[in-house]
């Protein structure tokens, strides 16, 4: 149980913040040449992304974002589904701004909103770097996991980040990224963005998470896909390096291309944590 809860909630950060105010996706460009596209996780800015885009914005046009309801940016109305509603954003922005064939980078939840929107739209994207995510979530946890038998646990995680008390969220985010990243300033840093952020954005992403899989649909993908994933935060709790890529491979068994490489280093942010590793698969990808 303590193993369950732990990888659960490494991503269930309590946020507090509530906005009355419509909001988008706030993009941010830096860099020429070809697009590159940089999804946050869940209630993260798109600064989050500052390493990343230092590396490559003298060989891409990184087009940075941040997603309504999370760090300070206004939350947005999404009637049935907020992922639904975030990735028809970025889906109008590409079309907007007449971006050709964008690599999508994509960390947590914004890996996530990776794969659907190239799964739904077959050669919009040349390429998608996938940062510690994955299609059904739930199932990493517990193998044979279905949308139906995870629905209990989704329900109960969307009702405790809607009622925790402030100070008991703030507690719970400050011990959960702990598990996440291992730099007490990345952690101050996140943790800033989880509480400048709109809970019931947060609460309704984190179910939608674990109520959408993903997995039969990878086939649907063109673009081939790097999935960087990490496992040394859980070892205490019996976590292996082999089970956890076992997990992985399991998950996106039916994407046609894809590569899966494991940081020994990093945690839940690895380009936080693992620079070297993660610069390095992602120059071997692109």
């Amino acid at each position: 149980m303590k193993k369950l809860n732990l990888i659960f909630l490494i991503i269930l950060f309590g946020s507090l913040g509530a906005f009355a105010q419509e909001g988008k996706i706030d993009v941010k460009v830096e860099g020429k040449g070809k697009a590159m596209i940089l999804i946050p996780g869940l209630t993260c800015h798109g600064d989050v992304w500052e390493e990343t885009v230092e590396k490559y914005k003298s060989s891409y046009e990184c087009h940075i974002l941040t997603l309504p309801g999370f760090a300070g940016n206004p939350a947005t109305s999404y009637g049935d589904s907020f992922l639904e509603t975030v990735k028809t954003q970025i889906l109008d922005y590409i079309k907007e701004e007449k971006i050709k064939n964008p690599i999508l980078v994509g960390h947590s939840l914004g890996g996530f909103l990776s794969l659907s929107i190239a799964k739904d739209n077959p050669g919009l994207v040349s390429k998608i770097v996938i940062v510690d995510s994955l299609p059904f979530l739930p199932a990493i946890m517990m193998p044979g996991a279905t949308v139906e038998s995870a629905k209990p646990m989704a329900e109960n995680m969307k009702n405790q980040m809607l009622n925790a008390p402030k100070e008991q969220a703030a507690a719970n985010q400050r011990v959960m990224l702990a598990s996440m990243m291992n730099d007490q300033e990345d952690i101050e840093r996140v943790l800033e963005w989880g509480m400048n952020s709109d809970k019931n954005t947060v609460a309704q992403a984190m179910f939608e998470l674990y109520q959408t899989d993903l997995r039969e649909d990878l086939d649907k993908i063109e673009a081939p896909i790097l999935v960087l994933g990490a496992w040394v935060a859980y070892k205490n709790y019996g976590v292996t390096r082999e089970s956890t890529m076992a997990g992985y491979k399991a998950q996106y068994a039916k994407a046609p291309n894809h590569k899966v490489e494991l940081t020994d280093i990093g945690k839940h942010f690895i380009m936080y944590d693992d620079p070297e590793f993660f610069f390095s698969e992602m120059d071997k990808f692109l």
